[in-house]
């Protein structure tokens, strides 16, 4: 009888062990923090590895339509995202990710020079990484991105401005009750102006609050997403009465 007891406790343990293991698999698949679109299997196994001794869990996908998929059945909190992929480049899933989702967007390329970095940036990418890279630059970056766009600092988690209403916990936008599609980078700048209302903020800080010092955009990318902002929430972007332009200073948000 006492074998028997033993036995049954033997294997209600491998149960609950399996169990256990089966629980944490569901996690990791149903959710990631960082998703790896790269058709070279070996880079992305690398940068699998070393993301995941960093703490971070991660998921890779070989093809533009995998990864679509996987965003499409799980949690992601950021993309890192290679251009040159098979069928459906990295531009084009570019487009289609932010047209869809509010969450940080790295390109990794071995296309270098101004115009394929204008491009994404213009498509919605948030940083473009040139390869080769090293591994301590993409972790700096993946940290700053994260840490910018989930990481809040003040305990109110809706900020509101008339008809626009920012739920930061889900870190979307709303006017006049309707859901806006922005940029992670049009949403910080857009969190970082409200909660400075009232207040002629330069353009040096603002840029650097937002993209940081060793961000390779350049100044006037500021220029473009105030202009992206304004046409998304002011009701007649060519004469703004939320974001205002302070000549030789920078911008002001005035409560509407």
């Amino acid at each position: 009888m006492a074998d028997g007891d033993g036995l049954v406790s033997i294997r209600k343990a491998q149960l609950f062990s399996c169990i256990g293991q089966a629980v944490r698999s569901w996690e990791e698949i149903t959710m990631a923090d960082i998703l790896v679109i790269e058709d070279h299997m070996e880079l992305a196994g690398l940068i699998r590895d070393f993301l995941q001794v960093e703490g971070y869990s991660v998921q890779t996908a070989a093809s533009g339509e995998e990864g679509l998929k996987y965003l499409d059945e799980h949690t992601v909190k950021l993309l890192l995202l290679d251009i040159m992929l098979p069928e459906l480049d990295g531009f084009a899933v570019c487009r289609q990710v932010r047209e869809q989702y509010n969450l940080p967007i790295l390109i990794m390329s071995a296309r270098h020079g101004d115009e394929n970095k204008i491009i994404g940036l213009e498509l919605g990418a948030d940083d473009y990484l040139e390869k080769p890279f090293s591994a301590n630059l993409l972790t700096a970056k993946v940290k700053a991105h994260l840490r910018r766009s989930y990481d809040m600092n003040d305990d109110k988690q809706l900020l509101a401005d008339g008809d626009i209403v920012i739920n930061r916990a889900s870190l979307q936008v709303y006017k006049k009750d309707q859901p806006l599609a922005m940029t992670s980078k049009e949403y910080e700048l857009l969190v970082l102006l409200i909660n400075n209302k009232g207040k002629a903020l330069r353009k040096e800080w603002l840029f650097e609050r937002v993209w940081g010092a060793d961000s390779f955009s350049e100044p006037s990318t500021l220029t473009v997403h105030i202009n992206k902002l304004r046409d998304k929430i002011e009701d007649n972007p060519k004469e703004p009465k939320r974001i205002v332009t302070i000549w030789g200073v920078g911008y002001k948000y005035e409560a509407v």
